[in-house]
């Protein structure tokens, strides 16, 4: 504890001290009011954990949130990368951690609603074990053809898919890009073949070549492709339409009800972590997601902000809640058992 603490909780913590054997002291500590104990957090540097390798979109959002909640927080904020299992690793250091708000998780699909089901061993409950701060943004996915490919939009595809065999591919065997496209064949009645790949970036050539006339990937990846006529997006899986793109049709347009699908990043910390903290790192994260600097920075990474409701701890819960259930459902519609 720092020596700013508030004089009156320091006389009173020694006072008790006195008064208690020593093994009463953690009793005591525990015993006095979470404002007392969390009035000078964070009082060292915060860690962002961030659960894959540097340089990618999960790493990226890390770092502009950390940036811009340090100054707000008067500590600043270290990004750690912990990259292993598909993200579960870094999530597991932080919720497995300390529950002092010091150590933080930047979390998204695959640590967060989607290993539960692919991977046979978990070492945490993201539900349980971890409580949401706030959602900073989310790619949508789309699906994005080859030039060559004969369906010009979403209805054509479904029509052709039920006349002949198509290919689709995505980053690989229960991916958030491959649970979408589960998804929208059971919604759509499509019949398509999942050709998977390992990694967004490794069937891009195929796709240009026409080797794979289809693909399922996130919209930061398509747009460049569709924009310069090298594949032609179909649908975005947005609510709405894109601003960065706005002729684009979504799957909503398309006849494919209520259909959304997105990569999203957001910022959790142990479940245990004390009430009055949480509520001052949301109320950080949320100011700092809220600037129209941080919206344009989002936007050179290809996010989209997320909702004033999706950024706070409950909207963001409530998030979380549906895209683990949708995850259940998809790998089940997958065949995919946990390995």
């Amino acid at each position: 504890m720092s020596s700013s603490f508030c004089q009156p909780a320091r006389r009173q913590l020694l006072r008790m001290a006195a008064a208690l054997p020593a093994s009463g002291m953690l009793a005591t500590l525990g015993a006095l009011p979470r404002t007392a104990l969390a009035a000078n957090f964070p009082d060292r540097p915060v860690k962002f954990i961030v659960p894959f390798g540097a340089g990618g979109n999960v790493d990226g959002v890390g770092r502009l949130l950390g940036a811009a909640m340090g100054p707000a927080l008067g500590q600043p904020v270290v990004v750690d990368n912990r990259a292993g299992a598909g993200g579960t690793l870094g999530a597991g250091v932080v919720a497995q951690g300390p529950a002092d708000g010091l150590t933080l998780l930047v979390g998204s699909n695959g640590p967060l609603t989607i290993n539960p089901f692919v991977q046979a061993k978990m070492p945490y409950d993201p539900l349980k074990d971890l409580a949401p701060i706030a959602l900073v943004g989310f790619v949508p996915h789309v699906l994005i053809a080859a030039t060559n490919f004969p369906a010009k939009n979403l209805q054509e595809l479904i029509a052709l898919s039920k006349k002949q065999d198509v290919a689709c591919s995505s980053s690989g065997i229960g991916s958030a890009t491959q649970l979408t496209l589960e998804r929208f064949k059971a919604q759509a009645g499509a019949r398509i073949t999942h050709v998977p790949y390992r990694g967004g970036s490794s069937l891009v050539p195929d796709l240009l070549s026409g080797i794979v006339p289809l693909a399922s990937m996130e919209f930061s990846t398509a747009l460049p492709l569709h924009k310069a006529g090298k594949a032609r997006i179909l649908a975005v899986a947005g609510a709405q339409r894109s601003p960065l793109a706005p002729d684009l049709p979504t799957f909503i347009d398309a006849g494919v009800a209520g259909f959304t699908a997105q990569s999203f990043v957001g910022l959790l910390a142990p479940a245990r972590t004390p009430a009055d903290i949480l509520r001052k790192l949301e109320a950080t994260a949320v100011a700092s997601i809220g600037t129209p600097e941080m919206a344009e920075r989002l936007k050179g990474l290809g996010l989209q902000v997320a909702s004033p409701k999706e950024r706070t701890a409950a909207g963001f819960g409530e998030f979380l809640r549906t895209d683990y259930e949708r995850s259940r459902e998809a790998v089940k519609l997958a065949g995919i058992e946990p390995e």
